[in-house]
């Protein structure tokens, strides 16, 4: 369980904010990977009742976040080499599309938009950096480059393996922080930089190769 009481669904959408306090809980690191997840222990600490949580953790397993056995009840997705395999050469097939595709479809607001996003990185590297905020941004400028791909399946397809990426990265943080420090505004700014041009080819290569370092970059360190 975690170390602190998880905050109190609301009435409306029980499920739902079933679902995104328990993922908000897993990415806060209150369930690490391989944790259980409880359905009566989760309803006590979130005010709802076992069918809500039931079916907040069924939106989780549909994500990819959590595994449900009949054997072993529900539990966080392991960081396995496999999983990290699977689920990074996904992102990078989906990346390479979605960079392409914004690269003819972003709006100028879209654009100037990353470059805010690549400046708050380099701001949060200047101060007291964060790791959980860098990579808010980090996604967020993900976020927005599918958004500017205008594919709605392409999306559709990025959010089905989201959760899993965020909680991998977080994963990847922590057991490089300074590997993850180093890199993540100039390959940012280089994305933001080739979407403006006409390079297709550059964009597409360097897209792959920003999922390939990720992927490095967590492998690379030690395993459970």
């Amino acid at each position: 369980m975690p170390s602190a009481p998880l905050p109190k669904a609301s009435r409306r959408g029980l499920a739902q904010q079933a679902a995104d306090l328990i993922r908000e809980a897993i990415f806060a690191g209150h369930f690490p990977p391989g944790s259980p997840l409880r359905e009566v222990e989760l309803a006590a600490s979130l005010g709802v009742s076992r069918g809500s949580v039931r079916e907040g953790l069924a939106f989780l397993e549909r994500e990819g976040l959590v595994r449900s056995a009949w054997h072993r009840g529900t539990t966080v997705i392991d960081v396995t080499e496999r999983d990290v395999e699977e689920v990074y050469a996904v992102r990078a097939a989906l990346d390479r599309l979605a960079a392409t595709s914004a690269q003819g479809n972003a709006t100028a607001d879209q654009l100037t938009e990353l470059d805010t996003l690549v400046q708050a990185m380099a701001e949060e590297i200047g101060g007291e950096a964060s790791g959980a905020r860098l990579l808010a941004l980090d996604i967020a400028f993900h976020d927005l480059i599918y958004a500017a791909a205008d594919n709605r399946r392409l999306d559709a397809a990025w959010h089905a393996v989201r959760s899993q990426i965020y909680l991998f990265q977080l994963r990847r943080i922590a057991l490089g922080y300074e590997h993850y420090r180093a890199r993540v505004v100039a390959e940012h700014h280089e994305l933001a930089t080739l979407l403006r041009s006409g390079d297709r080819e550059t964009l597409a290569r360097r897209a792959e190769e920003h999922v390939d370092s990720a992927r490095r970059g967590l492998l690379t360190g030690p395993h459970p």
